[in-house]
């Protein structure tokens, strides 16, 4: 038989385990408090070159980092603009600095240049020690480069005086795929963007969003294999007229373009220099095209076109409202 004392220990006994009691063992039924948010680390600077500091850090989990070119030129009193100078598809912001040779314009022009590092790339499609995620051949990645370069501004927002106004994007290849990304993607801060053999890719031209009406410089080869004049479909790659006809679109531009032919005899070519005018808030779509160039980053003595000259001479014109210049 069951007695009252019996039933009251066996009630007692309930009542201390559910409250905790008896020890370590006590706390089995307890739900554990949630573990507080990881926090990313702030980011890491150290000297890479003359003016040129070498930034890590984490973000959304990644190891990333960009090298920062910062001219004695800039004074307390200037306000900096900065120009984002992106590598192509496998290679690295190290290489990028060495062939673009950006430092003599940025210290005439007192503005930063950043050459940010892409991540390592491996999908069921391709794999790559460094991309941009563009879609296109890049598809399956789920790097987040549109935030990843708005991160960047904001940390050289943090530690500069910069023209919010006058932020810019230029690239090869790849990397002018991801300029015409932040064009599309992050508009609100990037005030003009030129791509070197870089296109749209098919989901840019879909999905493409600007915020403004966007100046936009394409540098391409008639020769260039890699991303073709003409496109390459089964790799997303849109052709070059079809994207400048995007922006010309965009910009309310006229659409019959101003065609000069320039004929460089001594190198057996010719450059095509295509711009639409007439374009809202007065930006302009331009391109120029080498007959005798394929797929890199051209010099006059070569191709009849100085790549890094003409980045500088267009940006210049624009900031985030048009034409200044």
């Amino acid at each position: 038989m069951i007695t009252k004392n019996y039933l009251r220990l066996l009630l007692l006994s309930v009542f201390v385990v559910s409250c905790g009691g008896g020890g370590g063992s006590s706390n089995n039924d307890v739900e554990p408090a949630p573990a507080p948010p990881v926090s990313e680390p702030a980011e890491t600077c150290v000297s890479y070159s003359t003016n040129t500091e070498r930034c890590s850090l984490t973000h959304k989990g990644l190891d990333r980092y960009y090298l920062i070119y910062t001219p004695t030129t800039i004074t307390n009193n200037d306000a900096a603009p900065v120009l984002f100078a992106l590598h192509g598809y496998g290679s690295s912001a190290e290489t990028h600095k060495a062939y673009t040779m950006h430092e003599p314009f940025a210290n005439t022009n007192k503005a930063i240049v950043v050459y940010a590092q892409g991540y390592k790339l491996e999908t069921a499609l391709t794999s790559s020690s460094s991309h941009w995620n563009v879609g296109a051949w890049t598809i399956g990645s789920t790097v987040d480069d549109i935030d990843f370069i708005n991160t960047i501004i904001d940390l050289i927002d943090d530690k500069a005086v910069i023209n919010k106004n006058r932020i810019y994007s230029s690239g090869m290849s790849n990397g002018g795929f991801m300029s015409y990304n932040l064009a599309c993607n992050l508009s609100s801060r990037i005030a003009a963007i030129v791509s070197v053999t870089g296109s749209f890719s098919t989901e840019m031209l879909a999905d493409c969003n600007p915020e403004h009406p966007t100046p936009v410089m394409q540098i391409h080869g008639a020769l260039d294999p890699t991303v073709p004049f003409d496109g390459n479909s089964a790799l997303g790659m849109v052709p070059i007229e079809t994207t400048l006809e995007f922006w010309s679109d965009y910009n309310l531009c006229n659409p019959v373009p101003d065609l000069q032919i320039i004929d460089f005899f001594d190198l057996g070519i010719s450059v095509d220099h295509q711009t639409y005018k007439d374009c809202q808030n007065d930006v302009r779509v331009e391109l120029f095209k080498s007959s005798g160039m394929a797929h890199t980053w051209p010099i006059e003595s070569l191709y009849g076109i100085e790549a890094t000259r003409e980045i500088w001479s267009f940006i210049n014109q624009y900031d985030l409202s048009g034409r200044v210049n």
